[in-house]
């Protein structure tokens, strides 16, 4: 994929922490530390929370795939910066949690645009909810799963209590997070986490067919259905219901509807423009 907006051609390190490429409506969005396994650093959360907010926004971006650079997906927060030492006010980790992990992954959640995670390696810790958050899941056979929080005496964030067992259920949800197994690709898929496991050199042509068919499908359509699946897990019937007749309402009122029906009618493919 290719761009003029390319960040590879950036001179800005910050920028280069995320490398962006838009081609046929999919932005691609790879975290580029490859050294470090693309370990989230402060920098690199808050470009990526800004990527992908520009896509939401952007009438030209109608699906997005997440990736890491090199062997990895993406191993977590980057702890190198002395997390566990330095005197700490009451409210301050709460407070860091709060501004940075969970806005991560509510960017994800909260992105107007389907998003897929194409899991190229170890996915742990944030760097787990991270794709786990994203609307669906491609592994490579090589990939894996850790909730690595307990090996380090830590209580997982960036939405793991949240999601895991939504995914998996609890009983599931509390054997990974209560021993930190790595959970191979195929175990992943078997659980429900990932959709489809699929060879290495397959995943990228195999993300680029999925974000493909994505954009060329009813844009608004697909995120006010995202929005309801999303929502649906934490509200009760009534709520749904509504929620769904008034998704009905807005979405009849685009081009994209109009088409849809229309093609229908006249026995044709739909042509839609996210529209």
């Amino acid at each position: 994929m290719s761009s003029p907006e390319d960040s590879m051609d950036s001179e800005d390190p910050v920028e280069s922490l995320v490398l962006h490429t838009t081609d046929n409506h999919v932005a691609q969005l790879t975290l580029n530390r490859p050294d470090s396994l693309n370990a989230i650093t402060p920098d690199l959360r808050e470009l990526l929370i800004r990527k992908l907010q520009d896509a939401s926004a952007d009438p030209d971006v109608r699906a997005v795939v997440l990736t890491g650079a090199g062997r990895g997906f993406c191993t977590g927060a980057d702890l190198r910066g002395g997390a566990g030492s330095g005197e700490r006010i009451a409210g301050d980790v709460a407070r860091t949690i709060r501004r940075g992990a969970q806005r991560l992954i509510a960017a994800v959640l909260d992105c107007e645009k389907p998003v897929i995670a194409a899991v190229n390696g170890t996915a742990a810790g944030l760097g787990a909810h991270l794709a786990l958050a994203c609307d669906l899941v491609l592994a490579a056979e090589s990939a894996r799963f850790i909730e690595v929080f307990v090996r380090r005496g830590l209580v997982p964030d960036g939405g793991g209590a949240y999601l895991l067992p939504r995914l998996v259920g609890p009983q599931r949800a509390k054997e990974l997070m209560f021993f930190g197994d790595a959970l191979p690709a195929t175990d992943a898929e078997r659980l429900g986490l990932v959709n489809r496991v699929v060879p290495e050199h397959a995943l990228e042509k195999t993300a680029r067919d999925w974000a493909a068919r994505l954009a060329a499908g009813p844009t608004r359509a697909l995120a006010l259905t995202k929005q309801l699946v999303n929502a649906s897990l934490d509200a009760d019937r009534a709520a749904a219901f509504a929620a769904e007749a008034t998704a009905q309402e807005i979405n009849m009122t685009t081009a994209d509807a109009r088409e849809g029906v229309g093609s229908f009618v006249e026995r044709r493919e739909p042509r839609y423009h996210g529209r």
